[in-house]
């Protein structure tokens, strides 16, 4: 028995949550990936896997083992790439699924200046706000922008969002200003198909949950600023994507006395890829574009905006 792939095909079991998949990914048969956990499993004479027909559990020992696996895989990884000649570049396929509003405005520009430092790279970019499955649709990385980021992938934050709520003057004149969050209920609110229609305000540690509905849904942030552009309703919408209408005063931001709980962008990323050199090489290329912590919409949304610290 081949111990070392034998644990690599049993954390790729684990991590794509079924044989078939871990089989692909590596490039076996399904009977293979099979055997070979089956074979440590009699080696280790323990069971590592709970088996159904609907899905795969680890046991108590294959918790542990799997957590011992990934660093000792990660340690090999290490050593491997070390041997290496120090002057590798970055080479092959990189898939990349990027959020379609973001990804054009920022992320985008700076996609020549990679493929120019990293001639040896291929990118294949996906643009969609929905999450996608990484697994299913053969996708190394992607991006997200999230306030709740549940993943069993590995996530790197790149840069901090500010949610704004916000109308255009003509629609607050005709209809009058919020000064409550439950005055949003009495609205005409501008919803989002990737995002659930309650909206989140916080303030003195309290948090208020508002159900709103509106004429126009869409499933696109950039739909959804000139919706509100237009007059036609009030909407949250992220700083990256208003920064220049608040500056120039086509919207106003409302309700600054109730912020919206901030969001995040992420890098995400399959565990067993993080040492990927054509993955590391984007990531730090983002963090670098996106201001290292500091992004250039912030900047561009105040002092129109009340200053509010993130996590």
């Amino acid at each position: 028995m081949d111990r070392l792939q034998a644990m690599r095909v049993f954390t790729t079991v684990v991590e794509t949550g079924s044989f078939a998949r871990a089989a692909e990914q590596l490039h076996l048969s399904a009977t293979a990936a099979s055997r070979h956990v089956a074979e440590l499993e009699k080696h280790l004479g323990a069971q590592l896997l709970q088996r159904s027909t609907r899905r795969l559990n680890l046991t108590e020992i294959g918790t542990n083992y799997y957590d011992r696996c990934r660093s000792i895989l990660a340690d090999v990884e290490e050593a491997e790439a070390q041997a290496a000649t120090s002057e590798s570049q970055p080479r092959g396929m990189l898939r990349i699924s990027l959020p379609t509003s973001f990804g054009i405005q920022y992320i985008a520009p700076a996609i020549p200046e990679f493929c120019k430092r990293y001639p040896d790279l291929h990118l294949e970019l996906s643009f969609s706000d929905r999450i996608v499955d990484l697994v299913e649709e053969g996708i190394d990385m992607a991006v997200r922008i999230t306030g709740d980021l549940k993943t069993n992938l590995v996530a790197r934050k790149l840069a901090p969002v500010r949610m704004v709520c916000c109308a255009s003057p003509a629609y607050l004149e005709r209809y009058g200003t919020p000064r409550h969050p439950d005055d949003l209920r009495q609205h005409n609110c501008l919803t989002y198909s990737y995002s659930p229609n309650v909206w989140e305000f916080a303030r003195e540690g309290r948090e208020y949950h508002v159900q709103v509905k509106g004429r126009i849904g869409t499933n696109s942030g950039d739909m959804s600023r000139l919706a509100a552009v237009s007059g036609l309703g009030i909407d949250t919408l992220p700083t990256f994507l208003v920064c220049d209408e608040l500056r120039n005063g086509k919207l106003v931001p409302i309700l600054e006395e109730y912020p919206i709980p901030p969001i995040n962008v992420y890098a995400v990323y399959l565990p067993a890829a993080r040492r990927a050199a054509r993955i590391k090489a984007m990531v730090e290329h983002l963090w670098d574009i996106l201001g290292q912590g500091n992004p250039p919409w912030e900047n561009q949304a105040v002092p129109v905006l009340q200053k509010v610290e993130g996590p």
